[in-house]
């Protein structure tokens, strides 16, 4: 845990988020712009953006708070025993708060309202499994690559979203606090904030199944030694 003070961690984790969805939604916009309607150009330049973004943003703010940005990580981390669980709600509202931040610095960089509600539906069972899938990765990342190879966790992460981008059929949101963010832009990045619930949900149960299987691994290898 960083020595930072208290306030400063959380200030961390919400200037991080807002730099996310700021390079999210910003990205998406340039790309889809950019990308004379080929929607697999812009995703390619969103998901390049992404991931290479959020690696810098983890080396930059994980000496800090540890660069959780999702609500998911910290609560894994506070599940494993790595995060006091009573950082956490603030660590939480830091992350939604910055995350709202995020789109509105992104919108006014294009000349558009701070928020709008989007209309890009992301319906259905397949979406919703494909985001647990994409969250039981990015935690097996996080708690596995993080305790042992701590300097390589940031271009894990990094590298992971910008792959989840495409094996997901849901492009990997991954994280709670970009998912009801990304309701509030109309543009290439949005969710339609009725197939918000639906995401979460498949955040929290990858999430879940994550450290459930960290903790299994843990106990073989405390077997092992």
């Amino acid at each position: 845990m960083s020595e930072a003070p208290y306030v400063k961690r959380c200030m961390a984790e919400g200037v991080g988020t807002a730099l996310l969805l700021a390079t999210v939604v910003g990205s998406g916009i340039m790309g889809e712009r950019l990308a004379s309607g080929s929607v697999a150009l812009a995703l390619l330049a969103n998901s390049i953006a992404t991931g290479a973004g959020l690696s810098v943003f983890i080396l930059v703010f994980g000496p800090l708070s540890g660069a959780h940005f999702n609500p998911v990580v910290t609560l894994a981390l506070g599940a494993s025993g790595r995060f006091p669980w009573r950082e956490s709600l603030s660590y939480i509202a830091a992350q939604l708060v910055g995350a709202l931040a995020g789109v509105a610095a992104a919108h006014t960089m294009f000349g558009a309202a701070a928020w709008s509600s989007s209309t890009h539906a992301r319906p259905g069972l397949p979406l919703m499994f494909s985001e647990a899938i994409a969250a039981f990765g990015l935690l097996i990342v996080v708690l596995e690559v993080a305790p042992r190879r701590p300097s390589a966790t940031a271009y894990a992460v990094g590298a992971y979203i910008l792959a989840a981008y495409w094996f997901t059929a849901s492009t990997s949101f991954a994280n709670p606090a970009v998912t009801i963010a990304r309701a509030f832009t109309d543009t290439f990045t949005g969710i339609r904030l009725a197939d918000v619930p639906g995401f979460v949900l498949g955040q929290v149960a990858g999430a879940s199944a994550a450290v459930l299987l960290s903790r299994w691994l843990a106990d073989d290898r405390r077997s092992a030694s």
